[in-house]
């Protein structure tokens, strides 16, 4: 029987934390100035309110939760985010109707950067820092979510790469998972901070570094400027975002592996080596791309090559060019990009190099059963067996992931956009990634999606972020009998 007051006790946790985040923008807006100072006044109370009136009552339920109760939470907590997430730009009249609200609500707390927005430097930088910080927010939830609901999908093989992260961290940084978490909570701030004053070193104004370096971090993309990164034409300011996109897009334990000089584990690692490696090789080969086609010259052609192919594999969203008009090999290899992801354990989206891993060892392994049909084949991953229920539900996955994607290009299609832009924009939806290749491609907006491809986005955005097969065991009529 599932424990709906146990779900409830966690949400409502989850409300309270979220009106204490928005008295941050109101802060912001005292600072500036700025009318919409009452807009986040309101919602904070409201958000607030609404979570310790929810939370009172269940103040002394039980913590442990079951699987069931686990995958409504993960669904449930993005959702609500989301809901409450649209008040400061309801109650400011920024956003024209709720569908705008909503799509840009989801946008920020999935990490996807996708905006309806026209003019950015023309809200009140109240709104503007709401918006980075939804992404800082989402990114730390994510993790925080790793480590504390997917470990009771373990049993069930649900989830690859979080579960697998989880129960790791758990051993190797603390045996308590909430103490695990606050050390990762302090990394993640710790991150930001540098990150911040490094660009506000070179030469960024203090609200520019901030709101970059919460977007950076998260790997959400929200940039304080219309023109994104393409504002900021320092190769210093651009490498130092680059640096930080890739550690965004690491298992997030490597990072505090590195600090304590561990490097073995990190080296040693598949999936951190194709991760890497990847970034490298795909970057130097757009760089030589843009050289060949002298799009650029050379200097600038490896910067952008660099810059623009670590934010997508990263899932991060921005962009120093409009990579739509670099040509049919660049586009495509772009496109390819959407779909891998960072390392199990980041705020990435996309599928993950982990299952990457996976399927291309399980690959090779079938064509060998095909020699050898008697043969025991285990898929091998750093030494360790992974069993054939979890690769097996890795395939679904990604087969399921594929068929959304497609399913969502041909929603769109039917809008009447062309087949470049159909499938870009629901692979970076789906990816949670933001910028797609063509009418959505960088330096446009979703301003002009008709309402139902906004709440198309939008549900491809929650797909994407919440673990598909823990959100479609929901529909499932067995999920709710005893």
């Amino acid at each position: 029987m599932i424990n709906f007051r146990i779900i409830a006790r966690v949400i409502s946790q989850m409300l309270i934390i979220e009106g204490l985040f928005m008295v941050l923008p109101a802060l912001v807006s005292l600072i500036y100035g700025e009318k919409v100072l009452s807009s986040f006044i309101y919602s904070s109370i409201i958000t607030l309110v609404t979570g310790i009136l929810a939370f009172t009552p269940l103040r002394k339920e039980e913590k442990v939760y079951s699987t069931r109760e686990g995958y409504i939470l993960v669904g449930g907590i993005w959702i609500i985010f989301s809901l409450f997430g649209t008040l400061p730009f309801i109650f400011s009249g920024v956003a024209g109707n709720f569908t705008d609200a909503f799509f840009e609500t989801v946008s920020g707390f999935t990490t996807t950067a996708a905006s309806v927005f026209t003019d950015i430097e023309s809200l009140p930088r109240g709104i503007v820092f709401w918006r980075c910080l939804m992404s800082w927010i989402g990114g730390i939830t994510i993790i925080v979510i790793a480590l504390s609901v997917f470990p009771v999908f373990k049993a069930m093989n649900i989830q690859l790469s979080v579960t697998e992260f989880s129960g790791q961290m758990t051993e190797k940084l603390h045996p308590k998972t909430t103490d695990t978490a606050r050390r990762f909570i302090a990394l993640y701030i710790t991150l930001t901070l540098i990150e911040a004053i490094m660009l506000k070193a070179g030469g960024m104004s203090f609200f520019d570094s901030v709101c970059h370096s919460l977007s950076t971090i998260s790997t959400g993309g929200f940039s304080s400027r219309n023109d994104n990164m393409s504002a900021f034409s320092s190769p210093y300011i651009q490498s130092v975002i680059i640096i930080f996109m890739f550690l965004s897009g690491t298992n997030l334990s490597f990072i505090y592996f590195a600090v304590k000089r561990n490097f073995k584990k990190i080296t040693g690692d598949t999936e951190f080596r194709l991760y890497f490696g990847a970034l490298v090789f795909f970057s130097l080969i757009a760089g030589l791309i843009l050289v060949i086609n002298k799009t650029m010259p050379a200097g600038n052609a490896f910067m952008a090559g660099f810059f623009n192919t670590v934010s997508v594999i990263t899932t991060t969203g921005f962009y120093t060019h409009d990579y739509s008009t670099w040509g049919g090999l660049l586009i495509l290899l772009i496109f390819l990009l959407m779909f891998p992801g960072g390392m199990a354990g980041s705020a990435t989206g996309g599928i993950k190099m982990i299952r990457m891993i996976t399927i291309f060892i399980n690959s090779r392994k079938e064509v060998r059963r095909l020699i050898h049909p008697e043969a025991y084949l285990p898929v091998f991953i750093d030494r360790k067996i992974i069993e054939q229920s979890v690769v097996y539900n890795v395939l679904v996955f990604v087969t399921l992931y594929f068929l959304i994607m497609c399913t969502g290009a041909f929603l769109i299609s039917l809008m009447g956009y062309d087949i470049i832009t159909s499938f870009s924009t629901s692979a970076s939806m789906l990816g949670n990634i933001g910028p797609g290749i063509g009418t959505f491609g960088p330096f446009s907006n979703y301003a002009s999606l008709p309402l139902p491809g906004k709440w198309i986005m939008s549900a491809l955005m929650l797909i994407g972020r919440v673990e598909i097969l823990a959100l479609l065991v929901l529909f499932t009529r067995t999920f709710y009998k005893r």
